[in-house]
């Protein structure tokens, strides 16, 4: 059995990039002891007396960290050192067990464990291009609760030279144009609405134009639509606005915070499981997409050996949801998509996981290359990890899966140990969390164990039909939906394109395959 050694915080994070965050760094630092390598850093340049940052569409002001956009990157434990203190990334405040009975009816930032709670999420992009993104929602009169852009359109998945022949934007902004340079990239984005109806009626009104024939259906009819079938969202894709094509979901925020905390479809949880741009924040959605984050990394450990690479991580933690997605079994998707999110945003990947790898106590990075401080955002370098394959630790981690997920999970394995449906009920019963007079601790039990401890294959088997009883039906639904709520036409230019970019994954991964062929070649030759 692999144990890890005492974590200490390695001295480099990714750099400031914006000096109107500089504030939050001193609240940060601040936390941390006087020792702490952290806080001995020199500043670039001294930060602003205050910075108060609006939350765009929700009306209520906050002030830095809480809701800011941009915060700072992480810094990372190492194993193998042991420390008599280690501070976690200025989260040093926040509850050891705040995952274990989350009070997901928070209506304000101040509520959230800590008050850098969840600065992971935000990634840092382009100042222009990020106001070029909220300046799109500002066309929207309906009231938009919780926002966030995704996708190749605003994090690329090609190399920086690559340029695409189609300009897909009638007019877009220059910082638009300037930051996809010239690929021509639609835009995606995910809008959380707290009233389904409401929100289409406000929409139809000023925008009939985004919706496909069933808008003159209604927005009663509209809601049913997008609530009862699929996964819970309805998309308007291939719609201009400001002069710049996108294609918008609505999701209603309960459906959304569901979906992040108990992966009941991983519809959206799993979009969130990359790298996104958050443009309007809520802070129940930012505690339950914690929570998300947190299950992802776990789920993960329970698929890799005791020594893996941030890319196998970061690998497996994006490929969680593309596991029974009907697009990855037909010609419908670039068969490379999840290797080339994680090859092009592996800095991204690192600021929104890092955290929650510090402060797990089962996995640390194992690596010198952490410790030095162009580490944190140097896309080369792919560091190493280890976790302890303790069966009561990884019993702890199959307890705290999301509990939908978990329920598909302890039902595949209930009937693997041939266990009584009374004793199964029994089990259930004293694992629900959903009761909210009990306040339990979130101990792994004799089952969970007995869990984590089967063999490391047939674990990884029946985790992964797990994950593919979850997203096979909500995402073919959602797929068949799309034929409807997006128009034939609509439609059938979507799967060209979708088809279209299977064929360019096919063919780079021939030219990959014929490459590595050439260089074994010359290895033997020579």
């Amino acid at each position: 059995m692999q144990t890890i050694g005492a974590p200490i915080v390695c001295s480099s994070v990714l750099p400031w990039l914006n000096q109107s965050h500089l504030l939050a760094r001193v609240q940060w630092l601040h936390k941390l002891s006087p020792q702490h390598p952290l806080r001995r850093r020199p500043f670039a340049s001294a930060a602003s007396d205050t910075e108060v940052k609006k939350n765009d569409g929700v009306g209520e002001r906050e002030s830095t960290p809480s809701s800011a956009s941009d915060t700072s990157g992480p810094s990372t434990k190492t194993a193998g050192t042991s420390s008599s203190s280690s501070p976690s990334h200025g989260q040093d405040s926040i509850p050891a067990d705040w995952d274990e009975n989350p009070n997901l009816s928070i209506s304000a930032f101040s509520q959230l464990p800590s008050s850098t709670f969840g600065y992971n999420q935000h990634m840092v992009i382009n100042n222009d291009f990020k106001e070029a993104l909220r300046q799109i929602l500002w066309q929207f009169r309906a009231p938009i609760r919780y926002a966030f852009a995704y996708g190749s359109g605003v994090f690329p998945q090609t190399a920086s030279g690559s340029k695409s022949a189609s300009t897909v934007h009638p007019h877009p902004s220059p910082a638009i144009a300037s930051m996809q340079g010239g690929q021509g990239k639609m835009i995606d984005f995910i809008f959380g609405v707290s009233y389904t109806q409401h929100w289409h009626s406000l929409n139809l009104q000023q925008h009939r134009d985004h919706y496909s024939a069933i808008g003159s259906l209604g927005s009663s009819f509209i809601s049913r639509v997008q609530d009862n079938y699929g996964a819970g969202v309805y998309f308007n894709p291939y719609v201009t606005v400001n002069g710049t094509l996108i294609k918008y979901g609505v999701v209603n925020l309960d459906t959304l915070c569901r979906d992040l905390s108990e992966w009941d479809t991983l519809y959206l949880a799993g979009r969130l499981h990359k790298p996104v741009k958050i443009l309007r924040d809520d802070p129940r959605v930012r505690l339950a997409n914690q929570i998300n984050l947190i299950s992802a990394v776990r789920t993960a450990l329970l698929l890799l050996p005791p020594e893996f690479t941030e890319q196998n991580l970061y690998g497996t933690i994006a490929g969680l949801s593309y596991l029974g997605d009907p697009r990855m079994a037909l010609p419908a998707e670039n068969p490379n998509k999840v290797a080339n999110i994680v090859k092009y945003q592996l800095p991204n990947f690192r600021r929104l996981y890092a955290p929650l790898i510090d402060n797990l106590p089962n996995v640390a990075f194992h690596d010198p290359r952490c410790n030095t401080p162009s580490w944190a955002d140097d896309p080369d370098t792919n560091a190493k990890l280890t976790q302890d394959m303790d069966p009561k630790k990884r019993g702890n981690m199959v307890r705290r899966l999301p509990r939908s997920f978990r329920a598909k999970l302890y039902f595949r394995y209930q009937s693997k140990f041939q266990i009584p449906q009374r004793d199964f009920d029994k089990m259930w019963e004293e694992s629900d969390d959903t009761d909210p007079t009990r306040v339990k601790k979130q101990q792994g039990s004799a089952f969970d164990q007995r869990v984590a401890n089967d063999r490391q294959d047939d674990l990884r088997t029946e985790v992964k039909r797990a994950i593919k009883s979850t997203v096979q039906w909500p995402s073919a639904t959602q797929s068949l939906k799309a034929i409807v709520t997006a128009g034939l036409g609509r439609s059938v230019r979507y799967v060209r394109e979708k088809m279209a970019k299977h064929r360019q994954g096919q063919q780079q991964r021939q030219i990959d395959g014929e490459r590595s062929a050439s260089g074994s070649s010359k290895e033997k030759a020579s």
